[in-house]
């Protein structure tokens, strides 16, 4: 029994009618399906259409009809064995009714997409396409290493099928995520304790005046002025946190910010003195002293003058007169040093005159210079240190050859030595 079967191929639009010999289509012979049995029949791109007798390598957008078995009186009907279904549709669709629709095939498993690819299904057909992030290389998806092509500005992270952009410390990602811009870390809660200078990719801590930057570069540490030096006040500095201040011993006040001047009690009326009392003002304080100091035999003559009369027999060996003054000197002064110049008010014609320490000076601390022959100079021999008192009564001789006569007087001076150096 012989007879001929006949199919048609499409090939991108194109029929191709394939004749079959009685043998390979005879009750007897079963057709073997090469794309089964031979691994790998296709390579590349191309698909294996199985076909009577052999098999086709076409594109995987070819399609294959299989055109119906013509039907003929004179040629008698056998059966044949078939590997496939009759479908009347193209390859990539199904029938459904009286109409052929898309076969999914992505959706049916029925594609041969590597698993690193994405099968996309199409009208049809499929196509087998790389994530983004993958290039095809062969018949396998490779991640794209986007950090070769230098996209970000500081640092890239490449990551499978994509890449993120990181900036250095002390910048953020800009909003097209790849570049950087520079972080104000002064105003997002920089941790300077008191200033903060932003700059490019950073910041800067400063301390106000009077502090230091401590070693972890954020807080800020006192200077303790008073340390460095002990002349920057004239009597006591007092450290204060950024700064320092000058202070003064009682009886004082401070002139500018670091000297210290006497307070002049006598003059701001804030001395305690009496009735019948002088205030007397010294370095560090005042004294009061009695209006009339003068005891007898002397009597006062003025405020601060007392004369002896010669009346008096107990006044002959006594100085005529006594005239109280007051200074007042320092601590630690340098020495030798002009204190107090002695000037005679009253010169008898022809008469010499000397000037001597009368009393006041047992430890020798001073000394009499004499000018000339009415003025002498008292001077500080020896460094003193307060609070002290001396009187010192300084004594002018007066003798007149022409007349023979002599005569003396003595001031009789307080010198109040302070108890500071200033």
């Amino acid at each position: 029994i012989s007879y001929i079967c006949r199919r048609f191929l499409m090939v991108e639009f194109f029929f191709i009618q394939i004749t079959c010999k009685p043998k390979c289509c005879s009750l007897f012979y079963l057709d073997i399906n090469e794309c089964e049995t031979i691994q790998q029949a296709c390579q590349g791109e191309m698909k294996c259409f199985n076909h009577y007798g052999g098999y086709l390598c076409l594109p995987r957008s070819a399609s294959v009809i299989t055109a119906p078995e013509p039907s003929s009186q004179s040629e008698p009907s056998v059966p044949v064995e078939s590997n496939e279904a009759f479908n009347p549709c193209p390859v990539g669709y199904r029938a459904q009714g009286d109409t052929c629709v898309d076969i999914d095939e992505c959706e049916l498993d029925m594609h041969d997409c590597q698993p690193s690819q994405e099968c996309i299904n199409t009208v049809g057909t499929y196509t087998c396409q790389c994530p983004d992030g993958y290039s095809k290389i062969g018949i396998e998806c490779v991640d794209i290493d986007e950090c070769r092509y230098r996209y970000c500005q500081h640092r890239c992270v490449n990551v499978p099928g994509s890449f993120s952009c990181e900036c250095e410390p002390g910048f953020q990602l800009a909003g097209n995520n790849r570049s950087c811009v520079d972080v104000n870390e002064c105003e997002m809660g920089a941790p300077c304790q008191q200033r903060c200078y932003n700059s490019y990719g950073t910041f800067l801590c400063r301390c106000d005046q009077g502090y230091d930057l401590g070693p972890d570069g954020f807080s800020c540490n006192d200077i303790d002025e008073c340390s460095y030096s002990s002349f920057l006040c004239q009597f006591q500095c007092v450290n204060e946190p950024g700064r320092f201040s000058c202070v003064c011993p009682e009886g004082y006040e401070l002139l500018g910010t670091r000297l210290c001047q006497d307070v002049n009690e006598c003059e701001t009326g804030t001395h305690q003195c009496g009735t019948g009392q002088v205030c007397v003002n010294i370095h560090g304080g005042h004294q009061c002293v009695n209006s009339n100091r003068c005891q007898d035999p002397f009597v006062q003559v003025s405020e601060n003058r007392c004369i002896c009369p010669v009346v008096k027999p107990e006044c002959r060996d006594l100085p005529f007169s006594i005239v109280h003054r007051y200074m007042s000197i320092t601590s630690e002064r340098s020495v030798p040093s002009d204190i107090f110049q002695i000037q005679a008010t009253s010169v008898y014609p022809g008469a010499y005159n000397s000037f001597r320490i009368r009393s006041g000076d047992e430890n020798d601390e001073f000394y009499i210079r004499q000018i000339n022959n009415i003025s002498a100079m008292l001077v500080l021999a020896r460094a003193v240190t307060g609070p002290k008192e001396y009187v010192l009564d300084l004594e002018m001789v007066s003798v007149s050859p022409l007349i023979n006569y002599q005569t003396s007087s003595v001031l009789r001076l307080s010198v109040y030595v302070g108890p500071h150096a200033f």
